[in-house]
């Protein structure tokens, strides 16, 4: 893994992000607030979910970094873990959120504009933080999943990358396009 690798990778899933945030910005707070009837997250408690799993990663990985610690080459066992977390984030299972990232985390209630403001804060963050890494650092497990293991950090991003579009699908079943506030 290549620093410049992993910043595309971190491109690509800003692209994403950005392009849901677009979609997701045509609705009103009030229809972003609103819990599905099964009783689970409303459509910015998963964003909240979304944004306390990418700040504690980047927070994990500073974390590390700020003792130097010993760091592992990456091996195939790290690459057969972040395929196999990114394979089971398409499976259509429903799994409990890690302690930290769930219901005790979430606010009740958000806006829209302060939840994106925080989320492309986080990506700032993490974006500054990579490009002042040096390139070893690319090359080495140092991203610790809480389920799969240690990855490397553009496993980290397609980790994101994968998690936001498991819980994008959710987002959208819960809105109806009919709903939009634009509408």
């Amino acid at each position: 893994m290549s620093k410049t690798a992993t910043l595309q990778e971190l491109d690509r899933i800003d692209q994403v992000l950005q392009a849901h945030l677009n979609r997701w910005g045509e609705y009103t707070d009030e229809q972003l607030n609103e819990r599905p009837p099964d009783g689970g997250w409303s459509p910015l408690q998963v964003m909240h979910h979304l944004i306390l799993a990418e700040g504690g990663s980047l927070g994990y990985v500073k974390k590390k970094l700020s003792f130097q610690p010993r760091l592992s080459k990456l091996g195939f066992g790290d690459r057969f873990r972040a395929f196999m977390l990114n394979f089971y984030l398409v499976l259509p299972f429903k799994f409990k959120a890690p302690k930290g990232v769930g219901d005790e985390a979430l606010p009740e209630r958000s806006t829209f504009e302060e939840t994106q403001g925080e989320w492309l804060q986080v990506r700032a963050e993490l974006r500054a933080y990579l490009e002042g890494l040096p390139e070893g650092h690319f090359s080495k497990s140092l991203y610790k999943h809480p389920f799969a293991g240690r990855m490397s950090l553009k496993g980290m991003l397609q980790f994101f990358g994968s998690h936001v579009e498991r819980h994008a699908a959710q987002i959208d079943r819960s809105l109806k396009p009919a709903n939009r506030a634009s509408a």
